[in-house]
């Protein structure tokens, strides 16, 4: 075998090759990498050198979390551009790596940045959860929740990014998508209705845990926790009440926490004829100024209602600072009043009916009537 012959012809496409390489402006194309990859080192250190700096003597936390989070991928990032910008000038790459090459490169920038999001939701939940959670009262099931769904549609849309990357045809993919996504529907419609009723509460903020809520059945009570599946809030007699986010997202409810959680008391007095309605004015309003449970602002206030058959209607309008004190505080005011009015001579007037008993010449006696039945 000559050895010899197959070294030149080696030889020979060695050169012919780098000939034609040099069509493609190989050193132009190296300058713009070398370019940009000058440009993303720089990036790097400012970001290192400058910007975390900065961010730690900040007293946000969220922009360490930023920063931490995007540093790589940005000055990455850089660099991958200026592979494609190498790529791109003319002239044009023979097929196929005037496709295969740029969409590589896409590629790899698109797990980047996709990586960085999925760290970064991560990293947001275990850094900002427990906080946002005790700040909004949130149930952490909920949030865990929200969490997963986020990580799914990151994970999702990644893939269908790649896919068009690639220039892969994804109408077929949709088409079975749609399909399943019908049958996952009709098979968990209720879990599904609870779900969204659940995200729209809690996009609303109709209440929140420690609210005192009165459902639309009349059901009154605190809610205790806010679930993925339902709502539970717990009555006054310590009953507890589950029920799905789906019928509360579509109820009426009040809610007397908010949006101020002091909540007004309505305190019915009625006095008989002829009381003096001042000194019974201040009499009440004493009794609510000397309760220290009570809100300072808005004042209390005295009302006449309305002149009954047989009293004088009064109401005093109290606001205590939580709406669980409004039994305990209509009990303690109830007691103060009805001992002030006795000590003050006020009369409370009470159903009451007199029977008058007319005897004289114009009525006769009537004898007995005797049973004769033996």
């Amino acid at each position: 075998m000559d050895y010899s012959a197959i070294y030149s012809a080696g030889l020979h496409d060695f050169f012919s090759s780098v000939k034609a390489l040099g069509q493609y402006q190989i050193g132009q194309r190296l300058l713009i990498v070398a370019l940009y990859a000058i440009f993303a080192k720089l990036t790097d250190l400012f970001i290192d050198k400058l910007l975390k700096r900065l961010a730690s003597r900040t007293k946000i936390t969220g922009d360490d979390l930023i920063i931490e989070v995007l540093h790589r991928p940005i000055y990455v990032s850089i660099f991958l551009l200026g592979l494609l910008h190498a790529l791109i000038i003319p002239p044009a790459l023979t097929s196929p790596w005037n496709t295969a090459l740029p969409g590589l490169i896409k590629t790899i920038l698109l797990l980047f940045w996709w990586s960085a999001l999925l760290r970064g939701l991560n990293r947001l939940h275990e850094v900002r959860g427990a906080d946002f959670m005790q700040r909004k009262h949130i149930d952490k099931d909920l949030l865990y929740l929200i969490k997963n769904v986020s990580r799914v549609i990151l994970i999702f849309a990644g893939i269908a990014w790649v896919l068009i990357i690639w220039r892969v045809d994804l109408t077929p993919l949709f088409a079975s998508a749609g399909i399943a996504g019908i049958a996952i529907a009709l098979a968990a419609k209720d879990t599904m209705a609870n779900f969204f009723g659940g995200i729209s509460i809690f996009a609303d903020q109709a209440y929140k845990v420690g609210d005192y809520i009165i459902l639309d059945s009349g059901e009154r009570g605190e809610v205790i926790e806010m679930g993925v599946r339902s709502t539970k809030i717990k009555t006054r007699d310590d009953v507890q009440i589950s029920i799905p986010n789906s019928i509360m997202a579509n109820s009426k409810i009040i809610n007397e926490s908010a949006p101020i959680p002091r909540f007004r008391i309505r305190i019915a007095v009625s006095v008989a004829y002829g009381s003096d309605l001042a000194k019974v004015e201040r009499i009440l309003l004493g009794i609510a100024r000397d309760n220290s449970l009570l809100a300072k602002t808005p004042e209390p206030r005295v009302r006449v209602r309305a002149f009954a058959e047989s009293s004088v209607n009064l109401q005093l309008l109290v606001w205590v600072i939580d709406p669980a004190q409004k039994g305990l505080q209509t009990h303690n005011l109830l007691i103060a009043i009805y001992e002030a009015f006795a000590r003050q001579n006020i009369v409370i007037p009470f159903p009451q009916r007199d029977i008058h008993l007319k005897t004289g010449a114009g009525i006769r006696e009537q004898p007995p009537v005797r049973d004769e039945r033996t």
